[in-house]
Order: structure tokens, then sequence, then C-alpha cells
């Protein structure tokens, strides 16, 4: 009986040794305060992002819009060159 509760005992210290051996290198309070600091740091810069995100689209739409003034000035419609057509009226 007596040794059985010595191994027992034995038992509970080895696993609440592990336990917190693992608990040094794996500390959750550092995990969820890294998380944090990163969700925070997302939320702040996303003013920044979205000006970029504005900037390029703004950029790309500029671009398409002078692809389309070329094409239209080098097609033959009619009413892809409006400018022409009234000056041939």
């Amino acid at each position: 009986m007596q040794q059985s509760i010595k191994a027992n005992i034995k038992r509970i210290k080895t696993f609440l040794n592990y336990s917190k051996n693992y608990l040094k290198r794996n500390n959750p309070i550092k995990v969820i305060k890294r998380s944090i600091i990163a969700g925070l740091k997302d939320v702040l810069s996303i003013n920044k992002k979205r000006k970029m995100v504005k900037y390029k689209l703004r950029y790309q739409m500029h671009q398409l819009n002078q692809m389309e003034k070329l094409i239209a000035q080098n097609n033959d419609h009619v009413f892809l060159r409006g400018n022409k057509f009234n000056e041939m009226r």
C-alpha cells in the first residue's frame, strides 16, 4: 500500500515537472501577448494599407482609361470617335 502511494506520488511529480517544462518552453501568456500585438499592428496599419490599395486602383484605372483612349483613336467606328464625327458634321 505504501509503495503504491509512493509510486503514484512519483508519477504525479514527474508529470508536474514535464508540465512545468512544457509551459516554460511554450508559454501561453507570451503566445497570447504576441497575437494581441500582431492584431493591434494590423489594425493600426490598416489605414496605410487602404491608402496604398486606393493609389494602386487609381493608377490601374488611369492606365485603363489611357488604353481605351488609344483604342478609340485608332478605331474606325464612329460611336467610339465622337470628336471626329462632330468635326465631319
